[in-house]
């Protein structure tokens, strides 16, 4: 499959923590363009990442479960994509899917930084910083009614960064939104509704089609989203919430983790930072898609990023960084509609900064 969204190339710049250099031609370029669209402009960061269309032979690559490496590299065959490493970061090569390897990585160098990326939204209320990380992705509903109070900007409702002294860095990408023009994600946390059943017949025949489909769309789930997801359509957080209302940086003041349970009511309960930093490193993780968590895993299996440095040295930046930040787990019952549940949290949210 050739991806023809290859694009001029272009620069990025994370928050003076990465470079980003995405070479012209570099198949998915203008996806990486448009998640990276917050960051662009030049970096003279020293740690760097560079995608490429451009495959390097490397000589002489050891053979092991399905990759090809050497100390320094590493080439996963399946999915045409190469990871070099040098003193600088890595450089991601290859006439694959690219984008996958683009948050694993970024979150490697960010490690290195002290600065651990997180799944999660996030707001700034009055000057301080709100992390809201869940199992799946909070519900645009939420962050409206947030962003609709008096003294909240908007930081980010996918991804965000923690920095080892507590500073919440945003992510502000564009937003995913529906074909009507309303606000929506994929795999939306609070939208996990009972739906009506297909006939059985119907049923039946996508489970095949999507059993036949399902290797292709493991090596290349960028590219599909790309041409067929609903979610391909975004709108800038600008437009959505004002230019004002935007936030970059604020020191985080309260994290609350939400998830759906089998309840009647409501439970909030408080929680160590030990706790939250288990949690938000694990849900980091396990949001990733397949093909991203099978590349951080061959980086580890070859020692070029090894699993246990990766994860503890990513779990002690989010540990001294939730040091003195309250941290709650907020348990909503899976029944309550969505209106229902972004109102709560906004006023839990509200109340819980003036306490």
């Amino acid at each position: 499959m050739k991806d023809s969204d290859a694009s001029a190339g272009a620069s990025f710049d994370v928050h003076g923590l990465v470079g980003i250099d995405v070479d012209s031609g570099t198949p998915g370029g203008s996806e990486l363009h448009h998640v990276l669209a917050p960051f662009r402009g030049g970096s003279r960061a020293p740690l760097r990442l560079r995608f490429s269309g451009v495959l390097t032979p490397i000589p002489e690559q050891s053979h092991a479960n399905g990759h090809r490496f050497t100390e320094g590299s590493l080439y996963l065959p399946a999915h045409h994509v190469q990871i070099v490493a040098n003193r600088h970061g890595y450089v991601i090569q290859g006439r694959g899917e690219l984008l996958s390897a683009l948050i694993p990585l970024l979150d490697s160098l960010c490690i290195r930084a002290n600065v651990a990326m997180i799944h999660a939204a996030a707001v700034e209320y009055r000057g301080s910083g709100v992390l809201l990380p869940a199992s799946g992705a909070v519900e645009p509903g939420i962050l409206a009614r947030l962003a609709a109070q008096p003294g909240v900007q908007f930081m980010g409702d996918d991804w965000a960064f923690l920095d080892a002294d507590g500073m919440l860095l945003g992510c502000a990408k564009p937003m995913p939104s529906a074909p009507s023009g309303g606000t929506r994600h994929p795999a939306a946390f609070f939208s996990l509704l009972p739906q009506p059943a297909a006939p059985e017949w119907l049923a039946r025949s996508a489970a095949r089609l999507a059993a036949s489909a399902q290797p292709v769309l493991e090596r290349y789930p960028g590219a599909f989203a790309r041409r067929w997801a609903p979610e391909r359509r975004t709108v800038a957080p600008e437009r959505l919430f004002g230019p004002g209302r935007i936030s970059s940086a604020a020191l985080t003041r309260l994290a609350i983790f939400l998830e759906r349970f089998d309840g009647r009511d409501a439970r909030l309960e408080s929680r160590s930072a030990e706790w939250m930093t288990s949690r938000v490193v694990g849900n980091f993780h396990a949001g990733l898609p397949a093909v991203s968590r099978r590349l951080i895993e061959a980086l580890g299996a070859t020692g070029i990023v090894p699993l246990e440095d990766h994860f503890g040295q990513k779990a002690a930046v989010a540990r001294r960084a939730l040091s003195g930040v309250p941290c709650f787990l907020l348990r909503v019952p899976a029944s309550w509609p969505a209106e229902r549940t972004s109102q709560y949290i906004a006023e839990l949210v509200s109340s819980k900064l003036e306490e």
